[in-house]
């Protein structure tokens, strides 16, 4: 709903591209990463699910090396390991035997990389704003013919909660799809880090919910490794452009 406006924009010129394949399995990947951690949380904890969660960034800067050819900067690969052990200290995991939890966890870290690398390779060719787009376009028809057979009719209060999730979700594609425009997969996956302290904040603005000290530790941690790797990206790229405007 909120990314009609631009998806119908300039008589449709978003909707307008030779990648629906790629799309339509971008899709897939999206809906099902989302599913398995759904379906992870009903037989593992959230701290658990967020440790295995934050193999992300080191995986996907993995594939982003292997698939997308970007470079393996030295800065790059200890931003994510300071990144791992803020992680880590925030979460202190402590798994017990493996299960089903962990499995579809582990398969839902998989999937959101390969969701990654996908944004980076689309966001070469298409606008941002129609991969934002298309996520929504193929992901609603996926939920829905699942949803149809445990289907409740939400309450007005529920209704408004989606619709606030909603926004958000077109806010947080629209974002995610501009810095992969404008980054490599690799800085911008290293600051998803950031989400940990960030959602310790809220937590304590909205619910009151205070941290506990390693949080606040862990979030130091977190936060000077992606200022860090931002600050040191943005040198170089200012370096870079001057550079190519000194005449030879």
């Amino acid at each position: 709903m909120f990314l009609l406006p631009t998806a119908f924009a300039n008589g449709g010129a978003r909707l307008r591209t030779k990648k629906l394949p790629l799309y339509a399995v971008r899709g897939i990947s999206a809906y099902l990463s989302v599913t398995f951690f759904f379906i992870a949380a009903t037989y593992i904890p959230l701290g658990d699910i967020a440790a295995i969660g934050f193999t992300r960034p080191f995986l996907a800067c993995i594939a982003a090396i292997l698939i997308l050819g970007e470079l393996a900067r030295s800065r790059r690969w200890i931003a994510i390991g300071i990144g791992i052990v803020g992680a880590l200290i925030v979460i202190r995991p402590g798994f017990q035997e493996m299960n089903p939890g962990i499995l579809f966890a582990i398969t839902a870290v998989l999937l959101s990389v390969c969701n990654s690398i996908m944004i980076k390779y689309l966001s070469r060719t298409e606008h941002p704003d129609s991969i934002a787009i298309y996520q929504a376009v193929f992901v609603a028809p996926y939920a829905l013919v699942v949803a149809l057979f445990v289907w409740t009719t939400p309450n007005l209060e529920q209704f408004a909660w989606l619709i606030l999730i909603g926004a958000f979700g077109a806010l947080t594609q629209r974002a995610l799809a501009r810095s992969f425009h404008a980054a490599d997969a690799t800085v911008v996956i290293t600051l998803d880090f950031l989400r940990l302290p960030v959602a310790a904040l809220i937590g304590l603005a909205v619910f009151g919910e205070w941290p506990i000290i390693w949080v606040w530790v862990g979030s130091i941690v977190i936060i000077a490794s992606s200022f860090l790797l931002a600050k040191k990206e943005a040198e170089d790229k200012e370096v870079n452009k001057q550079a190519s405007n000194i005449p030879s």
